[in-house]
């Protein structure tokens, strides 16, 4: 099984990275067939269009998801939305090739509003592209991550959304 790993923060250094180098590391010791894409690191390419020639980050990115079985999305909530970065990312997704893939979700605030309408977005978005969504996403705030860290209870949710993720791909697969 193939797995992918998404940062969608934009930000350098910034908790939702935290959380989702968390999300990768942990999941490396289930699936060792596991990439990260890490959106802070600034190398994914503004979308123009089909047509055009992108890097060679962008169009890896954009294979990496397109291959994986299972996709791992972290992203913060920038204005009640999921981060741009994040959106201009799928801009590269062909949805011909994603039905029947799994994702799983984590989403990170400030503070304790946004998360059902980013979840519901986020979902809506996957849906365009045929992906079944693990209902049980992880919802944080920033109190639970920092770059000191993340909280035990925060770990273990991040934890059993991966495992039910990697389980529900699992069961799919063997229909």
């Amino acid at each position: 099984m193939k797995v992918v790993v998404i940062s969608g923060s934009p930000r350098k250094n910034a908790n939702t990275e935290v959380m989702m180098n968390y999300v990768y590391e942990y999941t490396k010791t289930k699936n060792p067939d596991t990439k990260f894409i890490n959106l802070s690191e600034g190398k994914i390419e503004c979308y123009r269009g089909p047509t055009e020639e992108y890097n060679e980050e962008t169009k890896n990115a954009a294979v990496d998801i397109m291959d994986a079985d299972v996709w791992l999305i972290g992203s913060p909530i920038y204005n009640s939305f999921f981060s741009s970065a994040l959106k201009n990312l799928f801009e590269y997704i062909d949805y011909k090739k994603t039905p029947g893939k799994v994702a799983g979700m984590a989403i990170l605030a400030a503070g304790n509003i946004g998360f059902v309408d980013v979840q519901t977005l986020l979902t809506q978005l996957l849906s365009y592209f045929r992906v079944i969504t693990n209902p049980k996403a992880v919802f944080l705030t920033i109190e639970s991550v920092s770059s000191a860290g993340i909280l035990e209870d925060a770990q273990n949710r991040l934890k059993e959304m991966v495992d039910e993720t990697l389980g529900l791909s699992s069961k799919i697969q063997q229909n």
